[in-house]
């Protein structure tokens, strides 16, 4: 920050701006302010909901009570924005039935939002509509915890990075690293042998395109693996997840305290240094 700004006294809340796309909301909610409340700054957190569609796994009066329509939310700007995946990755964008409202609020987030964090599906969607990057079915699910290079260390996204970090995956799709090399506005800045891609960044980091979930709780993919375990032939144990790979001994978390860095390393140099203190004036 410059001079001006470090000697002024001015101080406002960041509002950020959640758009919950998963099945289980309060889960997700509860992921994702953990990882936030680590900032010492203060944040107001809004959590929105789309128009087109009616969640079927979380109580209505909680959607009533906690929840905003973009209709509404639509008229304010903000500082930051989250966007969450969606198990819908195995349909084709077009043929998700709210494709429409999520492309009018990528475009919205665009002229609205200083920085904007894309996870999983819907890092997947924002690459397809703002970029042309498609997306390619696998064999078998991408899931467990996989090693991660940061590939530009010297972002501050990065800051207080290893050199190596953890990040959990569950997916059936995957982006490809040629797709993104064609275009000149984006950068993969971190990504895996195994996994491949796992974070990409445009429009210097007003954009974050993130294809796992470091937000993950410790017990997150062992509910998943329980749940389909038998139902599923796609779905096999969590690579690097649990203690000597075996599901009686329970998850060993690998990825807590890099998860922590990365969402305040987010709010700190990509949502607050960036974001003017007059709320209207946000680019």
């Amino acid at each position: 920050m410059n001079e001006s700004r470090a000697h002024t006294q001015m101080v406002r809340p960041l509002k950020i701006v959640v758009l919950n796309l998963m099945p289980l909301k309060i889960t997700t909610e509860t992921d994702l302010i953990r990882l936030l409340s680590n900032t010492p700054l203060q944040m107001e957190v809004t959590f929105m909901k789309l128009k087109s569609h009616t969640p079927k796994n979380t109580p209505i009066e909680h959607m009533l009570m906690f929840y905003k329509d973009f209709d509404i939310l639509k008229q304010q700007k903000w500082d930051g924005m989250i966007v969450t995946g969606a198990p819908i990755e195995q349909l084709e964008f077009e043929e998700v039935e709210y494709w429409q409202e999520i492309k009018e609020i990528f475009d919205w987030a665009r002229t609205h939002v200083t920085s904007t964090l894309y996870i999983c599906w819907a890092a997947q969607a924002g690459l397809y509509h703002f970029y042309g990057v498609p997306k390619y079915p696998l064999p078998k699910k991408m899931f467990g915890i996989f090693r991660q290079t940061p590939l530009v260390p010297e972002l501050p996204i990065f800051r207080g990075f290893d050199d190596v970090f953890m990040m959990p995956h569950s997916r059936h799709t995957e982006i490809r690293r040629p797709d993104i090399e064609r275009v000149p506005h984006l950068t993969v800045i971190a990504e895996s042998p195994q996994s491949g891609v796992s974070m990409v960044m445009a429009r210097n980091g007003r954009e974050f395109f993130i294809t796992g979930h470091l937000e993950y709780a410790p017990d997150t993919l062992d509910k998943e693996y329980r749940r389909d375990h038998g139902k599923r032939d796609d779905v096999e144990i969590p690579l690097n997840y649990y203690a000597d790979n075996d599901p009686a001994k329970g998850p060993l978390v690998t990825w807590r305290s890099h998860a922590n860095l990365l969402f305040s390393n987010w709010i700190n140099y990509y949502v607050y240094q960036e974001t003017p203190y007059n709320i209207e004036e946000i680019r």
